[in-house]
């Protein structure tokens, strides 16, 4: 009943009401954006959603390619480009603003506001089949691993906080990632260096 009912109508009207709310710090950022980056506003990028069925995942831009802009030069971790973070999109990163944009998925109904992180389709042979579980529901703006360490924690560990989400979702867990999600935004978010999981795998073979 939650899942199948209750969930979506909960997501479409908080995405309702916070793409109302939020709209003038919407435009706001959409304007800097655009000035800092020389009109490159959007981060599009294709994700795995539910059932491995594949969508675009939005995002304001902070990352730039580095033979074009200066900033702080860090390494993309599945291209692993050399990439450069602008003041503004450190800024961005560091309080999650970049994430607002995935408003629009929710109401597309590609995201729930809580769930496993939609990743990379390079990913999908990566996984095992008790992390396959993580694409029997929607996938989330924020989950249980991302208020558990979000990048500090390994990916074994954070692929299993997905498959204990999918085993254990309910109304009041998600009520508590979102309460947490909201703690943390309003602290500086400390950036850490990431591998891809592709990358992960390998080194733990």
């Amino acid at each position: 009943m939650y899942v199948r009912l209750l969930k979506p109508i909960i997501d479409l009207s908080m995405a309702l009401l916070l793409a109302v709310a939020l709209l003038p710090v919407f435009a706001v950022l959409t304007i800097v954006t655009a000035i800092v980056n020389s009109g490159k506003v959007w981060f599009v990028q294709s994700r795995v959603g539910y059932q491995e069925k594949e969508f675009k995942l939005y995002k304001f831009k902070t990352l730039l390619d580095a033979n074009t802009e200066s900033g702080q030069v860090i390494e993309d971790p599945v291209s692993h480009r050399p990439m450069v973070v602008t003041r503004w999109g450190r800024f961005m990163r560091i309080y999650s603003l970049d994430e607002i944009p995935q408003l629009i998925n929710v109401l597309l109904n590609d995201l729930s506001f809580v769930g496993p992180r939609p990743l990379l389709p390079e990913y999908i042979n990566y996984y095992s089949d008790e992390e396959k579980k993580r694409h029997q529901v929607k996938p989330g703006i924020t989950g249980l691993a991302q208020v558990n360490g979000r990048k500090a924690v390994e990916w074994s560990q954070k692929l299993a906080f997905d498959v204990t989400y999918v085993n254990n979702i309910s109304f009041l867990l998600d009520m508590k990632i979102l309460v947490m999600t909201l703690w943390q935004c309003l602290q500086p978010r400390k950036e850490t260096a990431e591998i891809s999981l592709i990358d992960y795998k390998k080194q733990t073979e």
